[in-house]
């Protein structure tokens, strides 16, 4: 109730997110972060509120052989579905954005602004369960967008890790030790069919066909 009364959710869009199950995966889902450490408590609690625990892009199709790369084009190029499903305040900035350090050229994978959190939001995307070094990598790129953009009137920026499963005591002790705002979520996305699969599918010649004989 309190939901569809602060964001003026339609019937239709309600009846989405109950079949979607946003209450537990928004509010009621552990989320594993270090917010309540890294931020002050009033951003603390509207930033854990904010974060879901799975996201489901039942938009993207993943190939048999998904990577990072291509979850990631799906997901830029239906942007207004992900900011959807990202939730209210987001802002989409840029995909594989550019970063010189040093010698070396680095690309964050997705970079958004939230407007009522006031600060940058970068994305990192695995299409694998979580591994330790994971969090290292996007503190990397939290530091970086500190530096590179965040203003004088910009608040820290918030690292967002989506994979694909993690175990939650291995993704706890990661973030420890981290002054950055770090949080992992898992996402979970529309099953491809299996090559072995396809070909035992009718193909779209042969239903038409039979529509013709009847």
């Amino acid at each position: 109730m309190h939901h569809a009364i602060e964001f003026g959710i339609g019937r239709n869009v309600l009846a989405m997110q109950i079949d979607s199950g946003l209450f537990e995966r928004q509010v009621t889902a552990k989320k594993i972060t270090n917010f309540s450490r890294t931020l002050p408590p009033a951003q603390s609690d509207f930033a854990n509120y904010l974060l879901k625990d799975p996201y489901i892009f039942d938009f993207v199709q993943a190939k048999e052989k998904a990577d990072e790369r291509n979850i990631e084009e799906q997901l830029a190029s239906q942007v207004t579905k992900f900011l959807l499903e990202l939730g209210k305040g987001f802002a989409f900035v840029a995909r594989q954005m550019h970063f010189q350090i040093g010698d070396g050229d680095f690309y964050a994978d997705l970079v958004f602004y939230h407007v009522k959190l006031k600060c940058y939001i970068i994305v990192e995307l695995k299409a694998r369960e979580f591994r330790p070094g994971d969090a290292s990598q996007l503190n990397f790129y939290v530091n970086v967008a500190n530096d590179f953009l965040k203003s004088a009137d910009d608040n820290e920026t918030i690292g967002l890790l989506l994979c694909k499963g993690k175990n939650e005591l291995v993704a706890e002790y990661s973030l420890k030790g981290f002054s950055n705002a770090l949080g992992v979520s898992d996402y979970q996305i529309s099953k491809a069919i299996p090559e072995e699969l396809k070909s035992e599918l009718p193909q779209i010649e042969e239903i038409e066909e039979e529509f013709r004989e009847q």
